[in-house]
């Protein structure tokens, strides 16, 4: 009998564990890693659902042959002393966000930080929060805007990692937060201090990073959580019509995606008179590849080519104080209920409790 990974002891104080997962990032800007990160990320059907049998030929026969080192000269571009700005941005929102809640609830909070594709690994992440006695368990995928490329991908692979368990632990699972007022106060109060310190541009974009038209035809809901949190920005924002605008980047292979192209769109706005631009990404949590490179650099230099005159990125939301009441308050709405969020609860009381059980356990011939 193969020897069990994770063995209940009796006593151990009941913790409640949040798992914060962002997409992820290749371990080093180099074409090996970039390679590895690539063939897990696309062979993903969430993420693209061609055949199987054609996708492998494609992705094996073409793309993991060429794309993965045109990407490593572009992930050298954004990377940190720490590592890839993703990975290293997402592990100081987890930090504080635990720092934050362990306050909060005065008691046994722990909170983690996963990749979906990469490391940390969800697998690694959800064993680590199990050994530290966790029976209670939140997931938060890091997308605000619900899509079955992201999100339900996330769920896919947390379900396939508790298949392993024998010991299942409560379980909630946070779809989205596109339209949560706090959320929405955080974009608006952003793009206002970037005015308030540069100044305004002709037009305010929101770009998200696009999925396959056919996805949303086939019930993906992420458009319209795309447009709503737009709206609500800019209706915060008392902008007119004409003056904002949504956009879709970051598209891959030859079929229709959402639109308008970010791309296009900048390459066809100067024609139209609007000589400079701010534009935000409110679906990325953290800064990374699509926002520090492709939106920064080569879609800045799309519109200054085009005859644009100033280009404004104005950053993700990042480790900012009101990002992080955010997360901490899309995170409590979903705990509510659990032992460690109510008034009252005492963990050193907990622990007396627990270590009462553990004797009792123990007089009647348990061995751990």
């Amino acid at each position: 009998m193969a020897k069990p990974d994770f063995i209940y002891r009796h006593g151990t104080q009941e913790k409640l564990g949040i798992l914060l997962v962002n997409l992820g990032s290749p371990d080093k800007p180099e074409t090996s890693a970039v390679r590895r990160y690539l063939a897990e990320f696309l062979w993903d059907k969430r993420v693209v659902d061609a055949p199987r049998w054609l996708w492998w030929l494609i992705l094996h026969g073409i793309i993991l042959r060429t794309r993965p080192r045109r990407s490593a000269k572009l992930y050298q571009k954004v990377w940190t002393d720490q590592g890839s700005p993703l990975v290293a941005t997402s592990r100081l929102q987890a930090q504080t966000v635990e720092k934050t809640l362990q306050k909060k609830f005065r008691g046994n909070v722990i909170v983690d930080l996963a990749m979906r594709y990469g490391s940390p690994s969800i697998r690694d992440s959800l064993n680590a929060l199990r050994k530290a006695g966790t029976r209670r368990l939140l997931i938060l995928p890091m997308y605000p805007q619900y899509s079955a490329t992201t999100t339900a991908s996330v769920f896919d692979e947390v379900t396939n990692v508790l298949r392993d368990w024998r010991w299942l632990p409560d379980l909630r699972f946070i779809n989205d937060y596109h339209d949560n007022r706090i959320y929405i106060e955080a974009l608006a109060n952003s793009i206002r201090q970037h005015w308030q310190q540069n100044g305004r541009a002709n037009k305010l974009l929101f770009s998200f990073h696009g999925i396959p038209q056919r996805y949303f035809e086939s019930g993906d809901p992420y458009f319209c959580h795309c447009q709503k949190t737009a709206r609500l920005v800019a209706e915060a924002l008392e902008l007119t019509d004409g003056t904002w605008q949504v956009v879709f980047q970051s598209r891959f292979g030859r079929e229709p995606w959402l639109q308008p192209y970010c791309d296009k769109t900048l390459e066809a706005l100067p024609a139209q008179g609007v000589k400079s631009v701010d534009i935000i990404c409110p679906g990325f949590t953290a800064d990374c590849l699509e926002t520090l490179e492709e939106i920064s650099i080569e879609n800045r230099q799309l519109f200054l080519d085009a005859g644009g005159e100033q280009f404004h990125y104005i950053p993700a939301l990042n480790t900012s104080d009101e990002h992080i009441r955010v997360l901490c308050e899309v995170l409590t709405a979903h705990c509510f209920g659990w032992p460690e969020t109510m008034p009252g609860w005492d963990a050193g009381k907990r622990a007396v409790e627990e270590n009462k059980s553990r004797e009792r356990a123990l007089k009647m011939g348990a061995k751990l």
